[in-house]
């Protein structure tokens, strides 16, 4: 793991979104989970959703253990210690999701608030 302070570049990239890995820790098995996700930017936040529709084991890990890494990837390669709040609250999820399903495209909203998974980042500081 390559670990950076919050600098200009990194908080640039926090700023674009994109797509990033991040590594969960399995609720039964405690092993460690990689997988590769797109981020937001919104209102100066992070987020993380998917598409509506399918299970996501990496929500279920979040809702077990919050603690997580946020590998950003690309042009800029850097992990971070970070913490999900998984988003349940519908009022919530109404205010962050048009933002995130007008990046995609996508014509779904009240399909994306049943359905998507969708947690806010907390970028706790560099991985160890």
């Amino acid at each position: 793991m390559t670990s950076a302070p919050l600098d200009r570049p990194v908080i640039d990239a926090l700023n674009r979104g994109g797509v990033i890995d991040i590594t969960t820790t399995g609720r039964k098995t405690g092993t460690q989970h990689r997988i590769e996700i797109v981020f937001h930017n919104v209102g100066g936040r992070q987020y993380v959703s998917g598409m509506p529709g399918f299970k996501r084991s990496y929500i279920a890990n979040l809702l077990a253990n919050p603690h997580f890494i946020f590998h950003l990837k690309g042009a800029l390669n850097a992990d971070f210690a970070a913490t999900a709040r998984v988003i349940t609250d519908e009022t919530e999820r109404r205010e962050v999701l048009p933002s995130i399903a007008r990046a995609w495209k996508r014509d779904d909203l009240e399909t994306m608030v049943e359905q998507s998974p969708l947690f806010e980042v907390t970028i706790d500081g560099p991985a160890d």
